[in-house]
Order: structure tokens, then sequence, then C-alpha cells
């Protein structure tokens, strides 16, 4: 398969790709909730697209850092219509072509037609003089890793570490669609150790692209940690296929949005120990929690953290009786529920989804 062909191939995920491109901070729009949104008591600036249209792909990042910039501007919705879904709306706002861009001042459902660049400063502007306010553009922290010369072996070939790179053109636009998508990517991943999302302007470091037979764009390799001759990704170009790929090549166990699973740091390994030690007797427990620690001991990287909370929660069982577990994953439910930090929130799922195989069979 060339590199030419896929990267025209590409085009062909291009709704799936649309459809993840924007931010929650762009509110998508129907024809049950626009007039609801727009008109209000704030101006609107919308968006009528359609999701294979070029053009409307190109502007998805663009789109997407205006939303974040205005996201706290309670004067201003910054909004989407899919005129494919909604056909009958776009029409009623003069719609012919894509991408079409009206402004709706407060108050009013008669737009004003949006003709300059489309590019996130240009939209800026425009918006902050029809609003009347001074809004600046939002600087979005990037967790895709940036390769060069200078660390490119150092990250990507580290034994220590699953790492996927992206091989990007600034200018293409198959490349420009993709940006939103990786970039949540790598935002789901940020808190892995031991994996990295990681991107090289091919353009500019040719040398280390043609090393790795790089000739069309995207083009992504996989790098595992055990092997550093680089594998292609063939995969989807949707987060939810990223996300699953990563998952399964690298252990991991997290969603769409970086939030652990259900089956995060369950292990195997020692679910069978769990289960012999949940039906022994009082004494016979101090036995398997013996042996349940001693295997914790032999894993290593993230095993070896989740094997710790394994000991932990053998060891609270013991001390503070059968319903130990049941009652802490309750606690640990309602933690969940408010308002954390996302690394916290890792911990309390670690020992909720571990304490649940305690609790299982009790």
């Amino acid at each position: 398969m060339s590199r030419s062909w896929l990267c025209f191939a590409f085009g062909t995920f291009a709704l799936f790709l649309f459809a993840s491109a924007f931010a929650d901070d762009v509110v998508v729009l129907t024809e049950d909730n626009f007039e609801k949104e727009v008109g209000q008591d704030r101006g609107a600036l919308v968006e009528f697209y359609a999701p294979w249209c070029g053009h409307c792909k190109k502007l998805a990042p663009e789109y997407e850092k205006l939303g974040a910039s205005f996201k706290k501007a309670k004067s201003v919705l910054i909004g989407k219509v899919d005129c494919d879904e909604h056909k009958s709306l776009c029409s009623k706002y003069g719609v012919s072509g894509y991408p079409t861009i009206q402004w709706f001042p407060k108050g009013s459902l008669e737009p004003k037609k949006y003709e300059s660049a489309r590019t996130a400063e240009a939209l800026t502007e425009f918006v902050n003089n029809e609003a009347g306010i001074n809004v600046k553009i939002a600087t979005i922290p990037s967790s895709v890793v940036v390769l060069s010369p200078d660390n490119f072996d150092e990250i990507v070939l580290d034994d220590t570490k699953d790492v996927l790179v992206e091989f990007y053109a600034p200018w293409c636009g198959h490349c420009k669609s993709l940006a939103p998508t990786y970039e949540k990517l790598a935002t789901a991943f940020k808190l892995e150790d031991d994996v990295v999302i990681a991107n090289l302007d091919a353009d500019k470091y040719k040398d280390i692209a043609e090393k790795y037979g790089v000739s069309g764009f995207p083009t992504l390799k996989f790098f595992p940690k055990i092997n550093k001759a680089g594998e292609d990704y063939e995969g989807g170009r949707d987060l939810d296929e990223f996300v699953s790929f990563i998952n399964e090549k690298c252990g991991t166990s997290r969603d769409t949005k970086g939030q652990f699973t259900d089956k995060a740091g369950i292990l195997e390994a020692l679910d069978s120990l769990v289960k012999e030690f949940v039906s022994a007797s009082t004494e016979d427990k101090k036995a398997v929690f013996s042996r349940l620690e001693a295997e914790a001991e032999k894993l290593k990287g993230s095993n070896a953290r989740y094997g710790k909370i394994y000991v932990k929660a053998a060891k609270s069982c013991m001390e503070r009786g059968a319903e130990y577990a049941k009652n802490e994953i309750q606690r640990l439910e309602r933690m969940l529920a408010k308002s954390i930090a996302p690394a916290k929130a890792d911990d309390f799922t670690l020992k909720k989804n571990i304490l649940s195989t305690f609790a299982s069979d009790q």
C-alpha cells in the first residue's frame, strides 16, 4: 500500500474526524435548540458546515481554538450546524456553500455573513468587534510530544516506552484535519508514564522521515517497547479507534476522555489468588496473603503499582472484616462523583476496580 494512497484514503475517515474535531467549547446547534441558543441574550457566531467539506475540515482546528478562546465570554456563543443533518435550518439562513459563517447579534435572528480570513486570529478580531469585547486567543497547551533530531532517539527508542509517532507536513490538509483528534488522543493518555503520543515535522526533518520510509502525510508509526524498528499504524483515524489501539497494544485501560475504565488495574495474574483469599478461612487468609504479596513483588512497570494496591486491599480486608471492600467501594464512588483532579480520579478508580475483585465473591 503506497503512502500517497494512504494520504488519499485518509479522506474516507473525514466524517469521523470531523465529528471529533470540535471541543465542547463549540455549541452543537440543531433545529430543536437553534432559536433557544441564538438570538437570545448573547451574540452568536455560527458555522454552517458539511462533514464531507474539505474547507470545513481545514477550518476545524481554527474554529476549535476560537471556541476555547470565547469559552468564558458570557456575551458570546460560538456554535456550529451540520447542514447534512439539518438541511431546512441551513436553507432558512440562505446557506448554499460550506463553510458559511454568520454572526447573529444579541436578540436577533437576522445574521451578518462573515467573509474574512478563516483563521482563529481573524475570527477572534471579528467577534470582538461585533460583540464589543476584547477576548484574547486561547493558548491551548499541547499534550503531544514534539520530536526533533535532538530528542527523537531518546524518546522514541526508549525501550521503557510505547510511542506513537505522527510524521506530518505543515502544509498537509489531512494532517491539519487529524490534529485535533491527535491532540485529544495525547490528552487521554498523558497520565500514562509508559505511553508517549508524539509528532515530527517530516518536511523539516526529512532525514529522519526518510530513515523510517515516510513518503506521504500523515504517516503514523508505532514504536512499542519490544520493537524499536517501528511498525505502520494502519487502523482507523477516529478517536475511538486510536484509543482502542493504544489500550490493546500498551495494556492500558483509558476511555476517549482519558478516564480509567472499569478494567483498569485488574491483573489476571492475581485473580486466582484473590478468589482463594476471599473464600479462605480467617487463619488460611494469612497464608494466601503471603503468596499474593510475593507475586505482587514480581510485577514491573504499571503492574507493580497495581500489585501494591492488591496487597493493601487484601491487608485491609483482613484487618477490617468482610464488609470492608463493599463499604470502601461505595465511599470511593461518592468521591468520584465529585469534581476532583484527574490524577486523584485515577487513584480512586484503580482502588475501586481492584477492590471489586475482593467484593465480587463475598
